[in-house]
């Protein structure tokens, strides 16, 4: 009964945080998980993501990245914009760098319900993650029934699509385990046959030195001749795949405040961004995710569209 009260508590307080869902699955090897890594890897799937090398046994162990872990509790947190870029002929960024950086909204979610649990359940050690080490957030999310792995790579829920981010608490508190659920993308391949570079080279298996985020955030030297004119207008992230895929027709609008996108950002014209000064980048993009690729990176991309 302990575990089932406490399940509840967390579950009830992810809610109150603006969380879409939340699932719990035992803190345990990905064994699974652990060959279709070693085999992306050994393919050379992750292009220049040199970091995806590192830490392969705590990419499949929580229990490596927090002694004694016994739960993994996976959270949704959807993105989903009400508004987006008003010309379609620009330059575009991926719906989930239009706010502020997520890591830094999550990570002050995922520490509010850390001390929400510590406070209100007991002595619990634990970590937070959203996307900055090596955890396979859509592996336990799965795992814990909050969607199934899309032929995209992507997690996508039945109620809401798949523009969400995840992230984890990993704790050594036992709690009641939530299951998988089923794939329901039957035999559809609009992913798949719409990706604009071919990246996703087979059902669930993405080339990442191909795809356009990867090109457009990842990759430091000059973007290969061999994608020029396949970049769809992407300048940061891409969003096809997601855009194309039926289950997308339910996603809602976010309620959070730190994701609305800044107007000018919005409606910023081809000119605007063609002419983009470092000025007006640093305060388009203060505080947002395309800060990451650097104002070099910005304006290498948009060249590139050229």
């Amino acid at each position: 009964m302990p575990n089932t009260k406490n399940t509840f508590k967390i579950k009830a307080e992810s809610k109150r945080l603006g969380f879409a869902y939340c699932g719990i699955s035992k803190a345990t090897f990905l064994e699974e998980e652990a060959p279709h890594l070693e085999n992306w890897l050994n393919k050379n799937r992750h292009g220049q993501m040199t970091y995806m090398q590192n830490y392969f046994d705590k990419r499949l162990d929580p229990r490596l990245l927090v002694p004694g872990a016994k739960s993994v509790i996976s959270l949704l947190l959807n993105y989903y914009p009400s508004e987006k870029q008003k010309d379609e002929s620009v330059p575009k960024i991926s719906k989930y760098a239009y706010g502020e950086d997520y890591h830094l909204v999550i990570k002050e979610k995922l520490n509010q319900l850390l001390e929400f649990i510590k406070s209100n359940i007991g002595e619990v050690d634990g970590r937070a993650f959203t996307d900055s080490a090596p955890v396979l957030d859509k592996a336990w999310a799965k795992k814990s029934g909050l969607g199934w792995i899309g032929k995209h790579s992507n997690l996508i829920t039945r109620s809401s699509g798949s523009f969400h981010f995840i992230a984890e608490l990993i704790i050594d508190l036992e709690l009641d385990y939530d299951g998988p659920i089923k794939d329901y993308c039957g035999s559809c391949t609009r992913c798949i046959d719409a990706c604009p570079t071919d990246a996703i080279v087979a059902s669930h298996i993405v080339d990442g030195s191909k795809c356009i985020s990867y090109l457009t955030i990842e990759l430091k030297e000059n973007i290969p001749a061999e994608f020029k004119n396949k970049m769809d207008n992407w300048v940061f992230g891409c969003d096809v795949c997601q855009d194309v895929c039926p289950w997308n027709r339910f996603a809602k609008p976010h309620s959070e405040p730190h994701f609305q996108p800044k107007e000018e950002l919005l409606g910023m014209t081809k000119k605007d961004w063609l002419e983009i000064t470092e000025e007006t980048f640093k305060r388009v993009f203060k505080n947002s995710a395309v800060k990451r690729t650097k104002y070099s990176g910005l304006k290498r991309n948009i060249e590139f569209l050229k």
